[in-house]
């Protein structure tokens, strides 16, 4: 066995301790349809059709103006261990993923608990695009043009109590849909993450429904998924079902299967190394060999490095 140096390991060929163990296995998902965002159902999903969101999509000035991603990249690149544990898995093994009906409940510390389908739950907002940056703890990045809405939208209009110290968003539990879910050696399922509810106020927080002006892939989390751009990724939950809003601080799922390496904040920090590799540059796909600087809070320290005043960030990983 040849035991490379750190500096010889491709970021693609990070895994989780919890996972790279295991053999990949190829997944069938079953079903056949998508509703999104007010558009028509899908007679199926098979070439992985692209349909356009309905409405207005306002520009934010959030965005960033560096080069967008392919789409092909934003797609075919992705880690959903609900659909299988390698990167292209989620692809192939969620093109049939069924998303109507889809209800998301609110629930915990508001004043406005409530039971929605998907469709009511969007349409009092406005859809935003947001082109982010996206830096994977495995130390790949990308750009993608996300279309959604803003977090701190929804929680202003279910009314959180005094109470509410954090947002817990809570992944579908459905194994004939996820098949992986049945592998409870992978992770411990339903998929949990959280944030301070000050995090999730912030405007850069986002709840996307699409990519490219158009329905999200299954793929990347369809229908719903958290984006909180200044995070690692694995804090953007996919496939939301349940917001819950409580008054003590989530153990996130990560953070329950590998404790000593995962942590509640998973700010992105050059300064702090994962305990399996550094964190100081990091691979913009698709070019997983040249590197660049890892910016603090991935280039977004000016709007959210305030939110961590008298925090250590040495231990917030």
């Amino acid at each position: 066995m040849v035991i490379r140096k750190a500096s010889d390991v491709r970021s693609s060929e990070i895994t989780p301790k919890s996972v790279y163990l295991r053999r990949r296995e190829f997944l069938q998902a079953s079903a056949a349809a998508l509703v999104a965002a007010g558009c028509s159902a899908l007679p199926g999903l098979e070439a992985q059709t692209r349909i356009k969101l309905k409405g207005p999509i306002k520009k934010s000035s959030f965005s960033t103006t560096e080069k967008v991603n392919l789409y092909e990249h934003v797609t075919g690149y992705n880690n959903f261990y609900e659909f299988g544990t390698g990167k292209d898995e989620p692809k192939v093994n969620a093109r049939n993923f069924r998303t109507t009906p889809w209800t998301l409940e609110v629930e915990g510390h508001v004043a406005k608990p409530a039971t929605y389908q998907l469709e009511d739950f969007i349409k009092p907002f406005a859809l935003e695009e947001r082109i982010y940056r996206m830096r994977c703890v495995e130390a790949w990045s990308m750009v993608i043009p996300w279309v959604g809405i803003p977090l701190k939208d929804v929680i202003d209009r279910v009314q959180p109590t005094g109470k509410a110290q954090f947002v817990e968003f809570v992944t579908l539990h459905d194994v004939g849909r996820m098949p992986m879910q049945r592998r409870e050696d992978v992770l411990d399922w339903p998929y949990v993450e959280g944030l301070r509810l000050d995090e999730a106020k912030h405007p850069l927080a986002l709840l996307a429904v699409g990519i490219y002006d158009e329905v999200m892939p299954p793929q990347n989390g369809a229908p719903i998924r958290l984006v909180v751009p200044w995070k690692y990724g694995f804090k953007g939950g996919k496939s939301i079902v349940k917001m819950r809003f409580v008054d003590r601080q989530p153990r996130n799922t990560w953070q329950v299967m590998q404790p000593s390496e995962y942590g509640f904040y998973a700010n992105v920090n050059p300064n702090v190394d994962h305990p399996r590799w550094s964190q100081a540059r990091e691979r913009r796909l698709p070019d997983l060999l040249a590197t660049t600087r890892t910016q603090m809070f991935n280039g977004y320290a000016d709007q959210v490095a305030s939110l961590y005043s008298g925090l250590d960030l040495r231990k917030n990983y």
